[in-house]
């Protein structure tokens, strides 16, 4: 066994000592997430169920009727792309709890309300940690850079150099090389996946994703420019389009300030063609304009319409007039989130998530037959500026371009420096 592979061996273990708890625990909540809409049919269908026909009611009369049964300021209206199923508004309380409110559009009649999110929304933010508080995105940024490190490094230490070791199926039957086996060829026909799934969900982080989109907006290449005399402004999280998707996220129009007519504006939008279903955003601030948002939609799909409260179309704003940076990045989260090419899609990534716990598993099963007692079992650093060179050539490119990867590396360089030289001295 050479040193540089003894080296990068050693990285490889540490990175999945460090990654792989969070990426199983990511693994499973984005495998139950590809299944976002089934799980949001499922828990609304005893209240968002209704007899199909036609929409009767004016759209003005479902906010009245949302209202009405949960007092409040109405933040949004999702209109379904079924006839069976209800209008959704989503009702602000003056406590800032928002509910959603069923609405069937034959009569407006209020069918029943939901708390936002349900198990879906739990799920997501499970997913980015931010159920345990907003300073933990900063934990997931890490992660996704070391799981892009766990696939580089995996790939060195896959490269076949045995004959007797799995390369692209499993040889051994039983014991350590089984797991082993497992193990290499699991990430040789996943790792391309994980490595995709780790770098696509990069746009979401407080530092790289904040970064690269301001960098991508002001080199042209991200959102579309401002229409002519129209202010477009960097607006709080609660104010952004929404649904309008990652390179429109931060971003808001103006427009003349007065009470929303949502039968005017659902009148335009239908004019426009939007496609179903579309969320309609209902400003906080008077003078922001509202928006039309298409959802559950493919990257090329991907549309927003400004409108004045009044119902007037402001703009259009369209896939094709992203910049080819905003495109590649609609287009990596769709396919992140398996919506970009239908069931197919969908499965590959649920795939993806199961190889990362086959992984996992394999791996604690070859440690724990190769365990020292009493110690922690990390391959042995080898000694030598080119075996360094080796783990560094891999890494340091990921570092560079993930500033929080990097900062992490430092200080797992520091432990493991201490760790050496703690245990040298005690064996002397």
């Amino acid at each position: 066994m050479s040193g540089a592979y003894r080296a990068v061996w050693r990285w490889h273990f540490y990175a999945g000592l460090l990654v792989l708890p969070f990426l199983m625990l990511m693994a499973l909540t984005g495998g139950i997430y590809l299944f976002k809409a089934e799980i949001d049919d499922l828990q609304t269908r005893s209240v968002a169920a209704i007899p199909p026909g036609a929409a009767t009611s004016r759209p003005a009369d479902w906010i009245a009727a949302a209202t009405a049964a949960v007092p409040g300021r109405a933040a949004t209206v999702l209109v379904p792309d079924r006839p069976d199923r209800a209008v959704q508004v989503t009702v602000e309380r003056p406590d800032g709890v928002r509910r959603v409110v069923f609405v069937d559009p034959a009569d407006a009649r209020v069918t029943g309300d939901r708390a936002v999110g349900g198990v879906s929304e739990t799920v997501k933010r499970i997913h980015s940690l931010a159920i345990a508080g907003p300073g933990m995105n900063l934990i997931v940024e890490i992660v996704a850079g070391w799981a892009m490190i766990l696939v580089a490094t995996g790939v060195f230490l896959w490269w076949p150099r045995r004959h007797d070791a799995g390369v692209v199926t499993v040889k051994a039957r039983a014991g350590r090389p089984f797991w082993r086996d497992l193990h290499a060829v699991t990430g040789l026909y996943a790792g391309g996946v994980i490595f995709f799934l780790a770098f696509t969900g990069m746009p979401w982080s407080a530092v790289w994703g904040d970064g690269f989109l301001t960098l991508v907006n002001q080199a042209g290449l991200g959102r579309p420019p401002a229409p002519a005399a129209q202010d477009w402004l960097h607006a709080e999280h609660d104010d952004a389009p929404p649904d309008a998707g990652w390179a429109l996220g931060s971003t808001t129009l103006h427009a003349a300030p007065g009470p929303v007519d949502l039968t005017a504006v659902v009148a335009s939008v239908e004019t426009a063609g939007l496609a179903r279903p579309y969320l309609i955003g209902v400003p906080a601030s008077p003078d922001r304009a509202v928006t039309a948002a298409v959802e559950n939609r493919a990257a090329e799909d991907a549309r927003v319409i400004y409108l004045t409260p009044g119902g007037r179309v402001l703009t259009d704003v369209k896939a094709d007039q992203f910049g080819v940076g905003a495109r590649a990045f609609e287009w990596g989260i769709a396919v992140h989130e398996g919506r970009q090419y239908g069931r197919i899609n969908r499965w590959i990534m649920l795939a993806a998530c199961v190889a990362v716990w086959v992984l996992a598993i394999s791996a604690l099963m070859m440690w724990w037959r190769r365990r020292p007692n009493g110690r922690l079992g990390a391959p042995t650093a080898p000694p030598g500026p080119r075996v360094r060179a080796a783990v560094l050539g891999i890494v340091i490119p990921f570092c560079v371009i993930y500033p929080l990867t990097g900062l992490s590396l430092l200080v797992a360089l520091v432990a493991d420096r201490l760790w050496t030289l703690t245990r040298r001295r005690a064996s002397t």
